[in-house]
């Protein structure tokens, strides 16, 4: 059987530097990949939209970032469920947790969406999300009053989904497809610190 040369360059080629669609993935595929993750990297730029306009989906203008609101005081001051509940409630509103997810949410959307730095955006995201799940605490199948909870599924739920999908667009390079992937993998800076990625 022979090889052709293609073929023999393209199992050479480092990954990041491979064709894609091409011998690992058909044009569907990396097609399909780019939708996941612009998708799911809008999901996380709307959050971070609506909280600092407030578009009155989630947020009311009244209660918009540039209007004096909290981004984060809603939410975790709500929190009532789970073992972390108090933590989150001491959390909720400070300086510094508002900046934090509003930058963490700005920055996975704009990777996930351009196709760049998708490693740091699974890391990033991914603890972003594991901190909502703790705040939601899914595995409480009541509330601190003693009311239901909502909760439908205590294991895999929407924060472990879009935190999979993170990962599978790192994984998968979907940033090559329908973003700025492969220019990003050849600046000389993203080759030293391949994390960046």
């Amino acid at each position: 059987m022979t090889v052709h040369a293609s073929n023999q360059r393209s199992l050479a080629t480092p990954l990041e530097q491979a064709e894609v669609p091409g011998s690992m993935l058909t044009k569907t595929a990396a097609r399909s990949l780019a939708v996941l993750r612009i998708s799911t990297g809008f999901v996380f730029l709307w959050a971070f939209l609506d909280k600092t306009f407030g578009f009155g989906y989630a947020t009311p203008a009244a209660k918009a970032w540039i209007h004096g609101g909290s981004p984060t005081k809603g939410f975790l001051s709500s929190v009532d469920v789970g073992p972390f509940s108090s933590m989150f409630h001491a959390m909720a509103g400070t300086w510094w947790a508002n900046w934090l997810f509003m930058l963490g949410m700005l920055g996975v959307g704009l990777a996930l969406i351009l196709g760049v730095g998708l490693r740091v955006s699974a890391v990033a995201g991914s603890l972003i999300l594991a901190m909502m799940w703790l705040a939601e605490w899914p595995l409480a199948q009541t509330t601190a009053a003693g009311e239901p909870s909502g909760s439908t599924n205590p294991i895999v739920d929407y924060h472990v989904i879009y935190a999979v999908a993170l990962i599978v667009a790192a994984a998968a390079y979907a940033g090559h497809t329908w973003g700025l992937g492969r220019l990003w993998t050849k600046i000389p800076f993203v080759q030293q610190h391949r994390w960046l990625i």
